[in-house]
């Protein structure tokens, strides 16, 4: 598998250890400059010359500067008297070093001097071997004195030896032994050897383990043993020096021995100090210049040709000397025994990815081992079956790329759709590593395998922004890199024509798929238009696909239709007029013209693709004169028919009876409109003003000299005739219409907004724009025009609601509509634009299906109305109860979106309603005061002022002045309890109150000021009917008063808004009256008729297939008195009926919460035929049954059904039977619930492999089953056989194909009358014997096909198939209750690959589900693991059970295809399927899983552990709560194994779980990265110090194993150089 490379770990990864040690830099810098100040102390001349005497430098002398000249003392004497041919033996040399030592008093600074004249000696001397020798006899004898400090000592060597390599690489200063101005046997050690270091270390990237020090890696060599090759012989100067000949090739020879010499010398030294105990820095230090030296093995001179370069780069024998030793080394600190460094540290290391890797052995032998290492973490970061993890397009939930975000940030990040797997198991995704997937790879297949099913599901055009690269001929260069793409443009251009050629299949099939065709040419144009694919290299590659692989399907002329809707695309025609390619690409685009030979001549598609190439022709024909000579003249001629045809319609007509066109005509209008748009679309909008126009009378109320003119209604243009417009004509057609609409003086006609509408639900991709962004941007002050804005309003709340959330625009029309919502709220007299916003608003709100922002910037109080923010909070109960929250910023934000809600907001809800919320929300929500009292005690206060106003205002003989008198003057305070007074005075005789000033006034008020006054006369009104009842009235009586005086508000006078009267009331259900008042109103008769009047005049609920003229409502009958008072600009869609749809649902939801069941009944019973004109109704249903699920009454459950239009919803056929079953307690059978899994398998889930090849695509070796339609419509099997393509306006809720199937399935499983225990064991046994019970099922059917049996190179390896590998006769049975005649030809797919899918559909599907069944799923899954045969059977040993276990937890796709699959491996993977799609709020109940299966006894279950939990800690290292609760149960488990006091069946060594260990430390560096590993990357110092609490309880062998990833800077590499730790030893 190809697997993307790893953030940070470029191919040459020396850049990475140059940045991952700053801190050794800095601590060399310093010891250098310490180093420095030791030239001047007065000891260093008489160290030099006793290590010159011992050394044999014959006749030395001291060039010391004038400086450091002193009287000789005693010892300096006795030193320089000497003068023996052969220097003294080496056992001398101690006793005169404590002669030496006596005569300074400082030690330590003679021992800092010492250090550094050994390292100045060690520079010099290297090649020279008995002085080498000598050297390292010293460094012995003074360490055994305790006079080296090593940690001190050695940094400075590598600092140093790191400095002169350098200058040696850089042509100055070179090494003593290669330099020609000075001889070794001169004897004089020049006193400023020591260079600052300035050379850069390195670190990298991880995982791999190993044994014992020399078990793998080079044999030994004596510290003492002189290394032959790197000595040089004494020369004279003039033999040091180069021939003229040869100057740079003896050069770089001598250098590279000089360097050998040096770094083996050293690699000898560093053994002698590993001998002792050494800080952790120490450690590191060593280890990253090991790895820089390994890695710059084969580093070159510059300026040396490359003939030399390559001649001397070969590597010779002390160039393998010196890197043995330092395998030495790098094992020796990488050793388990003393750990010095973890072995994690050689796996992000990137020593593996050195491009010439010398030819040795022991380098070699490392190399593989990092590799393989590496390969088990990435094992443990990867879930099963993780090539199968795509996108569904089921649910629009997504992967982040953006982390750490706030506000509108988040709430527009761009999404990843898929990740590529680094060589460490990490996800990976952007621009960069889209590039870099190679065509052909596994990664290449995946990524074509989600845009196939992309093509067939249509994802918003917002989905393909946020994934698609720009073709690099479209791509501005100084354009930023895309975060979340993950497409290159190749990959989409293959796609692409994998579509093409497969609708052309299912076209030469006869299969009826000229709705696909229409689908697939709208996203066409729309990423034609957006650049993300190369025109002329599409028609190359489409080209040579139909003439190489595809010869003789093109048979029609549907690519020669899809490319004449593109060719009047802006980057199309450059291409075909500037491009230096174009003739040749014209030329290739005639090619593709067939001869039309249609069984229906007169089929409006067969004339369209009849004369298409003829359009094709006249066009390229105005494009370009160069590409004249090769246009088909009998196409040409064939365009006179059209002009005929066109003439003849228009003779003496200027209007075209759209209505009553025959199939002819319709066909050649298709045609027209590709040749002659603008005159097309100048008959549609003449058909559409053909009715004329009438003038709108004033109302009533309403006095004006301003006439306003009214378009005649007429029919609006069928959806069937507009799709077969070109997208051409649609777009001048839409423009003309927004025009007409919004910047015209007539107001347009029902029928021209409603084609309109029709116009953009066609053609969601090509068309779709913003509509106030839109208006806004071509006239600023259009939107400031109350009609323009009552018009996009409307169309926005009953028309285009879903598809502006299909399109993801939801959240930001909120915010839009919001701001405008919050200027009127205080207008005085605005009331019908404000209600009809904030109604857009709530609909919105509720159309939500994941978390949002309630502000655009993120901060600050809302500027939500008290009812909308209300409503907010119940949409965000919905939203995480029964679709979690997806992301940790959003979980972070959740507070302060609660800050900013009830900053504004007086509410308080009831404990019924909070009872059902979820905790994180009912948590911060329970302890609100409650302000009710609060405002009863104010209106109490103020109640004799305001009866006394009341009385002078709303008395019958009240005086007319005082009207104005109150309006402009009142106070506010007193204002908002003008209706809670009339209330009081009118109680029990309305007719005495005068309506007409109550009802001016309240016009005159803000909309603001009279939702005050709606929410306070609720108060009044029910703490009224308490008092009351406390005088002994009836009940009965009171609410009879009470529905006769809101009677008067709502229905007689028309003065209060009746949607914002329900919701005040039901908010009040603490009180036990307020419901009882909401449901007398809903039965009121005058509702009811009201809402029957709404279902006559408007249709049926699918208005784009309405025919007839629609009827425009009188606007005081649409709307009322309130809101139409002093409005003329008349309704199209809105009425007072059609406010309630949003607040019907909340009706429902409060009623189930206060156990009102049957009134909820009755409810939906009378309404439900009104809610089908809901736009979100599947959604509602969707996620009442899941929010109360497990509290709803199956009859209930059956009236929230019939809210559907159920002959339209794609039920499994036996799903009637089920839920109308009189026992209850009978689970349906397997066969049932394995159907629903094939429907998402089938629908749901990407297919393996593109139908159009014949060749294997994923890991599974595969090739489905070619389809057609008239096929699949006839055979058995699902209830919702394969249809062709559905477009968005059929499916606008949920709004693609695949969210219904999904969807319709959840809904399924939430209403079975059974237990969420049986529904989940039903689904596990599936998966446990899936493999099985298909294999049964293929072999019944075709044979021995699927071959069953096992390989027998896995003798170990328990079989879920047909037998049992480890020798007993048992077998694993299938599953009973399924019937599997034909359940795998029904899927299409072969056995194998049909069992991994449906583990993938089961996990999707439970996903879904609320949280209730993820708890039976953990128990079942531990149950099905502690229960597995074969690890409760006590006479397996440990290494059978390893090997068992290692099997079962590779991939199910590995196991399916030998047919080996196992119960574990198959629950494994549904887990991880499973968490895949969970939404990360609900990972934290994964841990249930891990308490089901301790207390843990041996190594394999710990494995499973590991592997179930393993891959979900990258996802959560963001969480960093959940991380740390994940990573600690882990370790508890660990601890159960391995504890001290744990009593394993069997020992275990530590050196088992080597790869656990290395998991550990990726993972902790990954959160404390937040993301894939850097060479820059710590672990967080509160993940440290968890890990040291619970390394406390394990083994002492597997402590000494973790114990760098502890707090203590003694021990711990990552302590010792962590910033927080370092500062506090400090």
């Amino acid at each position: 598998m190809m697997r993307a490379p790893t953030p940070g770990l470029p191919n040459q990864p020396v850049s990475e250890m140059e940045q991952n040690n700053t801190q050794q830099q800095q601590r060399a810098s310093s010891s250098s400059s310490s180093r420095a100040h030791h030239f001047h102390h007065p000891a260093r001349p008489a160290i030099v010359e006793l290590f010159n005497l011992y050394l044999g430098c014959r006749g030395a002398q001291l060039k010391l500067n004038d400086s450091f000249r002193e009287p000789p003392n005693k010892i300096q004497k006795r030193v320089t008297a000497l003068n023996r041919e052969l220097p003294p033996s080496n056992e001398q040399f101690l006793l005169d070093f404590e002669q030496l030592q006596i005569q300074f008093p400082d030690q330590e600074q003679l021992r800092a001097v010492t250090e550094s004249v050994l390292i100045s000696l060690v520079i010099q001397c290297c090649s020279h071997a008995p002085r080498a020798e000598f050297l390292l006899f010293a460094l012995r004898s003074l360490c055994s004195i305790g006079y080296i400090n090593w940690d001190t000592f050695l940094p400075s060597l590598l600092a140093s030896v790191s400095s002169s390599e350098t200058s040696v690489g850089q042509g100055s200063q070179p090494l003593a032994a290669v330099t020609s101005t000075t001889s070794p046997q001169s004897g004089i050690l020049p006193s400023s050897t020591v260079v600052p270091n300035t050379s850069n270390f390195q670190s990298s990237n991880p995982a791999s383990p190993l044994p014992s020090v020399h078990g793998i890696g080079s044999p030994t060599q004596s510290a003492a043993e002189p290394s032959s090759c790197a000595t040089l012989s004494p020369t004279k100067p003039s033999d040091a020096i180069c021939t003229d000949q040869q100057p740079a090739r003896v050069n770089l020879s001598i250098r590279d021995c000089a360097l050998s010499s040096l770094r083996q010398l050293c690699c000898k030294i560093i053994l002698i100090g590993l001998e002792s105990n050494l800080k952790p820095v120490t450690h590191a230090d060593i280890f990253y210049h090991m790895l820089n030296w390994l890695v710059n093995w084969d580093q070159k001179q510059r300026g040396v040709d490359e003939f030399d370069s390559l001649k001397y780069s070969k590597p010779y024998k002390a160039l393998i000397d010196w890197l043995h030793s330092c395998l030495d080394v790098v094992w020796l600190l990488v050793e388990d025994y003393r750990c010095r460094v973890p072995f994690y540290e050689l796996l992000r290391s990137g020593l593996q990815f050195i491009e010439n890797i010398p030819d040795d052995e022991a380098l070699f032998t490392l190399i593989l081992e990092i590799h393989r290492r590496r390969d088990m973490v990435a094992m443990h970061m990867q879930m099963l079956d993780q090539h199968l993890h795509c996108p569904t397009f089921g649910t629009p939930r997504l992967l982040p790329q953006a982390t750490n975000t706030t506000g509108e940030t988040v709430a527009n990040a761009r999404y990843s759709p898929i990740t590529y797997p680094s060589v460490l198991g990490e996800p990976l995704h952007g621009e960069d590593l889209a590039a870099t997937i190679q065509r052909g790879s596994l990664d290449w297949e995946r990524a074509l395998r989600c845009l196939r099913h992309a093509f067939r599901n249509t994802p918003s055009q917002d989905w393909w922004r946020r994934v698609l690269l720009l073709a690099p001929c479209h791509r501005l260069h100084a354009q930023g890199p895309t975060p979340g793409a993950v497409f290159t443009s190749e990959m989409i251009c293959e796609a692409t024509i994998d579509r093409i050629v497969e609708l052309l299949k299912l076209t030469n099939s006869e299969a009826n798929c000229w709705q696909e065709w229409l689908i697939f040419s709208d996203l066409f144009f729309f990423l034609m238009k957006s650049g993300c694919i190369d025109f002329v290299d599409f028609v190359d590659k489409l080209v040579s696909r139909l003439q190489d692989g595809d010869q003789h399907i093109l048979r029609t002329n549907h690519v020669t239709w899809l490319l004449a809707q593109i060719i009047r695309v802006e980057l199309v025609m450059n291409a075909l007029n500037k491009d230096s390619r174009k003739v040749e690409t014209t030329r290739k685009i005639l090619s593709f013209h067939k001869e039309d030979r249609s069984s229906d001549p007169n089929n409006p598609q067969s004339i369209l693709l009849d004369f298409i190439s003829s359009c094709q022709n006249l066009r390229i024909w105005s494009l370009n004169t160069s590409t004249r000579e090769y246009l088909n003249n009998e196409q040409l001629q064939k365009g006179k028919q059209i002009d005929e045809w066109w003439r003849q319609v228009k003779q003496g007509e200027r209007i075209m009876d759209y209505m009553n066109m025959d199939e002819r005509s319709i066909g050649m209008f298709w045609v027209v409109s590709y040749t002659m748009a603008q005159p097309a679309c100048e008959t549609v909008m003449n058909w559409l003003t053909s009715a004329g126009v009438t003038e709108l009378l004033p109302g009533p109320n309403l006095q004006s000299n301003e006439t306003l003119m009214v378009m005649q209604e007429v029919n609006p243009l069928p959806i069937s005739l507009l799709s077969g417009f070109s997208i051409n004509l649609c777009l001048k057609l839409a423009y003309q219409m927004e025009e007409s609409m919004f910047s015209g003086q007539v107001v347009p006609s029902i029928a021209m907004v409603e084609t309109y509408v029709r116009v953009m639900l066609v053609s969601p991709h090509a068309l779709f724009r913003s509509l106030l962004t839109l208006l806004a941007q071509r006239n600023q002050t259009s939107l400031s025009k109350p009609a323009a804005s009552i018009l996009v309003f409307e169309m926005l709340n009953y028309r285009l609601l879903s598809l502006y959330r299909y399109q993801g625009k939801s959240k930001g029309l909120m915010y839009d509509v919001t701001k405008m919502v919050a200027t009127l709220k205080v207008k005085r007299g605005e009331h019908r634009l404000f209600r009809l916003a904030e109604n857009l608003c709530m609909n919105l709100i509720l159309s939500m299906k994941d978390f949002f922002y309630v502000k655009r910037e993120g901060k600050g109080p809302t500027e939500f109305t008290e009812t909308l923010n209300r409503i907010t909070v119940t949409t965000l109960a919905i939203i995480i109860k029964t679709r979690g929250v997806a992301e940790v910023e959003h979980l972070l934000y959740l507070q302060t979106m609660l800050e900013q809600i009830l900053a504004t907001s007086q509410h308080a809800w009831s404990e019924k309603t909070l009872r059902y919320f979820p905790p994180i929300l009912r948590d911060t929500l329970v302890g609100r005061m409650d302000k009710r009292g609060m405002a009863i005690q104010a209106w109490q206060q103020a109640e004799m002022t305001v009866i006394n106003q009341c009385n002078q205002l709303l008395s019958s003989s009240a005086d007319p002045t005082y009207l104005m008198t109150y309006i402009n003057h009142s106070f506010p305070q007193h204002r908002q309890y003008l209706c809670a007074g009339a209330w009081i005075l009118m109680y029990g005789h309305p007719e005495s109150i005068n309506s007409l000033h109550l009802g001016r006034v309240l016009r005159e008020f803000s909309p603001e000021e009279v939702t005050a006054n709606i929410y306070t006369m609720v108060d009044v009104l029910l703490h009224h009917i308490i008092l009351e009842l406390q005088r002994g009235r009836s009940m009965q009586d009171l609410m009879l008063k009470a529905c006769t005086n809101l009677s008067f508000f709502i229905w007689t006078h028309e003065l209060l808004p009746l949607d914002i009267l329900l919701l005040a009331l039901i908010d009040r259900d603490d009180d036990p009256h307020a419901l009882q008042i909401v449901i007398n109103l809903l039965d009121s008769k005058e509702l009811q008729q009201r809402v029957k009047l709404y279902l006559m005049n408007r249709g049926p609920p699918e208005h784009w297939l309405f025919s007839g003229t629609f009827k425009r409502v009188e606007l005081q009958k649409a709307l009322g008195n309130h809101l139409s008072w002093k409005e003329r600009y008349p309704t199209f869609f809105d009425d007072i009926a059609a406010r309630l749809l949003p607040v019907i649902p909340l009706i429902i939801y409060r009623l189930i919460e206060n156990d009102a069941i049957d009134a909820a009944d009755r409810v939906l019973q009378v309404y439900s035929g009104f809610l089908h004109y809901y736009p979100l109704n599947f959604t509602f249903v969707r996620d009442i049954l899941a929010y109360f699920y497990g509290h709803l009454p199956g009859k209930l459950i059956l009236r929230i059904l019939n809210v559907l239009d159920v002959k339209k919803i794609p039920f499994s056929e036996s799903f009637p039977q089920h839920i109308n079953s009189s026992n209850a307690a009978i689970c349906p059978p397997l066969d049932y619930f394995a159907t629903l899994l094939l429907g998402i398998v089938n629908h749901v889930i990407p297919p393996l492999n593109n139908s159009t090849k014949t060749g294997p695509m994923g890991d599974v070796c595969s090739i489905r089953a070619q389809h057609n339609k008239s096929q699949a419509t006839s055979q058995p099997g699902p209830a919702i056989a394969p249809e062709g393509q559905k477009p968005f306006y059929q499916i606008q809720d949920p709004g693609t194909y695949t969210q219904l199937i999904l969807e319709t399935a959840v809904i399924e499983i939430l209403s079975l009358p059974v237990t969420t225990s049986q529904i989940v064991s039903s689904l596990v046994q599936i998966v446990v014997h899936i493999q099985p019970t298909l294999v049964q099922s293929s072999n019944g059917l075709h044979g021995a096909s699927c071959g069953v049996g096992q390989s027998s190179f896995l003798p170990t390896s328990p079989s879920g198939g047909s037998s049992d590998s480890l020798g007993a006769t048992r077998t694993t049975p299938s599953a009973s209750g399924i019937n599997t005649s034909n359940f795998v030809w029904r899927s299409g797919y072969t056995c194998q690959q049909l069992s991994c899918l449906l583990i993938q559909a089961c996990g999707l599907l439970l996903a879904q589900l609320p949280q209730e069944f993820h708890v039976q799923l953990y128990m079942e899954a531990a149950h099905v693991i502690k229960e597995s045969w074969w690890l409760t059977d006590g006479k397996r040993s440990v290494s059978e059970l390893e090997s068992a276990v290692s099997y079962a937890l590779l991939d199910p796709t590995w196991a399916a295809q030998d047919n080996t699959s196992t119960a574990i491996g198959n629950v494994v993977a549904l887990l991880h399927s499973f968490f895949c799609n969970l939404p990360l709020e609900w990972l934290d109940g994964a841990h249930l899983i891990i308490k089901h299966l301790r207390p843990v006894t041996s190594i394999a279950v710990l494995r499973i552990a590991f592997r179930i939990m393993g891959p979900l800690l990258p996802r959560l290292a963001n969480a960093h709560t959940l991380f740390t609760k994940t990573l600690s149960l882990l370790l508890n488990v660990m601890g159960d194994v391995f504890g001290r006091n744990s009593q394993p069946t069997a020992p275990i060594e530590a050196s088992e779980i080597s790869d656990i260990i290395d998991f550990l430390h990726h993972v902790v560096h990954y959160e404390g990265q937040e993301g894939p590993v850097q060479a820059n990357s710590k672990p967080r110092a509160e993940v440290l110090a968890l890990i040291g609490r619970a390394a406390e309880n394990l083994r002492p062998d597997i402590q000494h194993l973790l114990s760098h990833l502890k707090a203590d800077v003694n021990s711990s590499i990552y302590a010792a150089t962590h910033p927080k730790f370092v500062q506090n030893n400090a």
